[in-house]
């Protein structure tokens, strides 16, 4: 048996063995083999189109229906951000109507798929020929014809706003229950009202739970839009397909279009991680989104900070 070092003396250095990973080179060789036959069959497969997608990436169909793309999806999340913080606070109130009115309208547009209810919305003249404004059951002041009043576009954000605010109304319930019932009560003992304390306590502390998720919402919102197209209404898919229709050219047209969802979810993205941090600050473990790069240096300058 070996005798203990003296007290006071330095051990006696030993040569660490670094721990062997044989299965990360085995991952690695197999993506670089898979990564390479993709190059491969993107640069010598002719039927991708590869000049005809160049040609028509910033053609004009293709950038107005981007622009309605775009036009749809932030009226559309406005829409549902609005309406999802009424109905959120709806269905929280202790007023048993108004949660049950929030409850009711959350089983119906959660439960009902989203292209029946633009279908819905679209031919509601053929429920309401005539939509007027007057005193219930007596004279109507001022009469409009439905067809003329619910236009596709209308339709459109009908459809995708009033769904988006049931599946809103969640997250934001979600995110106002997260905040310790103690700062409501704190609020009510400054002599704030409900709104008040809603306004200034409770939605800025719930905003860190309720970002990622909207964010995520928002770039859904985007790609959804597509499926506007069953109303007849033309945003980015509908003018890919609109094109391909005519000169056939599927593929070429369907990576337009796929080129664009992607550059706009990358922004989108990132944009939603500056948000995420900037209501995540002060938080432990607020900084788990972005590159290993990202983290490693904000981490270390808060690191830098404590020394």
């Amino acid at each position: 048996m070996a005798e203990p070092a003296p007290t006071g003396t330095r051990p006696e250095p030993r040569d660490a063995v670094p721990v062997r990973h044989p299965g990360r080179w085995v991952a690695i060789a197999v993506l670089a083999v898979l990564a390479a036959m993709l190059v491969h069959t993107l640069l010598t497969n002719d039927n991708f189109g590869w000049s005809l997608v160049g040609e028509y990436l910033f053609s004009g169909p293709i950038l107005r229906g981007l622009q309605n793309t775009l036009i749809l999806t932030v009226l559309s999340m406005l829409i549902g951000i609005l309406g999802g913080i009424g109905l959120a606070v709806m269905r929280l109130s202790p007023n048993p109507v108004l949660s049950g009115v929030a409850g009711v309208y959350l089983w119906l547009f959660r439960g009902t798929p989203l292209i029946a209810q633009l279908l819905f919305w679209s031919y509601l003249s053929a429920l309401y020929p005539n939509l007027s404004l007057g005193i219930p059951f007596g004279p109507e002041f001022v009469v409009f014809d439905t067809n003329t009043l619910i236009s596709p576009f209308l339709a459109c954000l009908l459809g995708l706003g009033l769904n988006e605010a049931a599946y809103m109304a969640e997250i934001v319930r979600g995110g106002i229950q997260s905040v310790d019932h103690g700062q409501t009560e704190a609020a009510e003992a400054l002599g704030m009202t409900r709104v008040q304390t809603l306004r200034r306590v409770i939605l800025p502390q719930a905003m860190r739970v309720i970002v990622p998720p909207t964010g995520n919402e928002t770039i859904g919102m985007l790609k959804t839009t597509s499926l506007v197209v069953v109303i007849g209404y033309t945003e980015l898919l509908t003018s890919a397909q609109r094109i391909y229709s005519t000169n056939f050219q599927t593929i070429p047209l369907l990576i337009v279009a796929a080129a664009w969802y992607l550059l706009l979810t990358s922004l989108l993205t990132a944009g939603q991680r500056v948000i995420e941090r900037r209501y995540g600050r002060g938080v432990a473990g607020a900084v788990t989104e972005g590159t290993p790069l990202l983290r490693s240096r904000l981490l270390g300058k808060s690191g830098e900070g404590q020394a």
